[in-house]
């Protein structure tokens, strides 16, 4: 697969149920290979592994160029050894909202406590129903990126972030 992709992402509410509403789910564990012009991840889900390049974005990270390749299990695994970082570790959730579905990930390990939902679409303009677990829009936040949190994890900032919303709501 390769083409444009165009996503939007946001915050999951830890208080609303999101789990009950999901028709899948499927463990993620990925990685990234140093590169200094695009995103290149490799990825297990379930029993499948890939291959995935992504160009930078020139919007806003609303869209970006990607190629997805699936690749074997032992390829994976010998291209997981090339990863710098260590790697991101999840539980992806996929739920229905009107003609979309929205992956929801539940990250582990350094990153706990985050739980992201991202939606693609066809057009920038592309309308959706946003479901109630969403709380807010972080699309082009580059500290939402799975990349960028194998190196700053969301332990290390969660508080600050956090504050930073607070802070935001007042008026």
């Amino acid at each position: 697969m390769s083409g444009l992709e165009i996503e939007r992402k946001f915050i999951v509410s830890k208080a609303k149920a999101f789990k009950s509403l999901a028709f899948a789910h499927q463990t993620i564990k990925q990685g990234y290979i140093p590169c200094q012009d695009a995103t290149v991840r490799i990825r297990t889900k379930g029993d499948k592994s890939f291959l995935t390049i992504k160009s930078r974005s020139v919007d806003g990270g609303l869209s970006r160029y990607e190629f997805e390749k699936e690749i074997t299990h032992e390829e994976a695994e010998n291209l997981f050894k090339l990863c710098k970082g260590g790697m991101i570790e999840k539980e992806r959730f996929f739920i229905k909202s009107g003609e979309h579905t929205f992956e929801v990930d539940e990250f582990y390990g350094d990153n706990e406590g985050l739980i992201m939902a991202e939606v693609e679409l066809s057009s920038i303009d592309e309308p959706f129903i946003k479901p109630d677990f969403i709380e807010k829009e972080v699309t082009g936040d580059k500290r939402f990126y799975n990349s960028f949190l194998l190196h700053f994890p969301y332990k290390l900032w969660k508080d600050k972030w956090a504050e930073e919303q607070l802070q935001s709501k007042e008026p």
